[in-house]
């Protein structure tokens, strides 16, 4: 499912479609058409430096195409003194963007592993989240992603993720609903065959 351009190669196109990655000055002209086309004057003081700065700032908040989610994962440890039980790294907060109206999706994820004999440092999961959250994205394709990264690099006995976020699209347009939130799951190994792994995990995430 992680069906994105990752890097731009350099030259050459597909369907007429080229894959060399514009220039900072292209994005920029980008962003000044578009404020033209919302009505305002590129050119007046107070948007002088916005293209630059949305340019800046899209660097940043699409961060997550420059990074490889099995690369941040490769370091495991073995010493863990025989546990092999749920790891559940809990309300993680990340900043995403709809891949459909590039508006943001702000949310939590919850991510839990069970360890078959290696663990991952708990700052890696958060990691994987940010990595996979910095990019255009639909939920329900985040959320496997998480899980299919954890899956196949550390081999646990299971993955269980949860999201749970609130969507600007459906928020700050359509049908404007305010407070609204989507929650989407993915289970792998024991969490989807047992269900009372699942239960486990879903107890976990809400036992406050």
């Amino acid at each position: 499912m992680d069906a994105i351009v990752k890097n731009f190669p350099g030259a050459g196109a597909q369907n007429g479609v080229t894959d060399v990655r514009p220039t900072q000055a292209e994005a920029e002209d980008a962003v000044r058409v578009l404020l033209r086309w919302a009505g305002d004057n590129p050119n007046r003081e107070g948007l002088l430096d916005t293209p630059k700065r949305v340019a800046k700032s899209y660097r940043e908040l699409f961060g997550g195409y420059e990074l490889n989610a099995h690369d941040v994962l490769g370091t495991t440890f073995e010493e863990v003194g025989g546990y092999d039980d749920i790891i559940l790294v809990r309300d993680i907060p990340f900043y995403s963007h709809c891949e459909h109206h590039m508006v943001p999706i702000v949310g939590k994820a919850h991510v839990a592993y069970l360890p078959a004999g290696r663990v991952l440092g708990l700052s890696k999961i958060a990691r994987v989240v940010e990595i996979y959250g910095r990019r255009l994205q639909t939920q329900e394709t985040m959320t496997a992603q998480i899980a299919q990264a954890i899956e196949s690099t550390l081999k646990p006995r299971g993955v269980a993720v949860m999201i749970d976020a609130e969507h600007m699209c459906m928020s700050m347009r359509g049908v404007q609903k305010q407070g609204s939130t989507t929650l989407t799951t993915s289970f792998t190994g024991a969490f989807k065959s047992e269900p009372a792994e699942q239960a486990r995990f879903m107890t976990m995430v809400y036992n406050r």
